[in-house]
C-alpha cells in the first residue's frame, strides 16, 4: 500500500478531487499555504494500493495544468525609500507528489 501526498494549487483541487472520486479513489484534503507566492494550496492525502498509484499519478497530472502569471513582488527596501519592484512572470500550478511505502493501515 502506498501514502500519495500531492500538493496542488486551490484553483486546481475541485477538479483533482472530483476526478478522483470518480475513479473510486478516496482523499482527504488540507488547506496550505505555499511559500513563495504565499498563495493557497490544497494538499492532498491519498491512500491506494500500488498497482493503483500509476492511474492516481496520471489524473494528477491531467487536472494540474502548470501556467504563468503576473505577480508583484513585495517593495524592496533597497535605495532612498520604499520601492516597488516590477511585475514578473511565473509558472503556477501542477502539482508537487510524493509516494510513501504505508507499513500499515488501519480504519477505526
Amino acid at each position: 500500500m502506498k501514502l500519495i501526498m500531492a500538493i496542488v494549487s486551490s484553483d486546481d483541487s475541485r477538479d483533482v478531487l472530483d476526478r478522483l472520486t470518480k475513479s473510486g479513489f478516496r482523499a482527504t484534503v488540507i488547506s496550505t499555504t505555499g511559500g513563495f507566492l504565499r498563495e493557497g494550496n490544497s494538499t492532498i492525502f491519498l491512500g491506494t494500493e500500488d498497482q493503483r498509484v500509476a492511474q492516481a499519478i496520471d489524473i494528477l497530472r491531467q487536472a494540474c495544468r502548470r501556467r504563468t502569471q503576473w505577480v508583484s513582488p513585495l517593495p524592496t527596501l533597497e535605495g532612498p525609500g520604499l520601492e516597488m519592484a516590477e511585475p514578473i512572470e511565473v509558472s503556477v500550478g501542477g502539482a508537487v507528489v510524493f509516494v510513501l511505502n504505508v507499513e500499515q493501515f488501519v480504519q477505526v
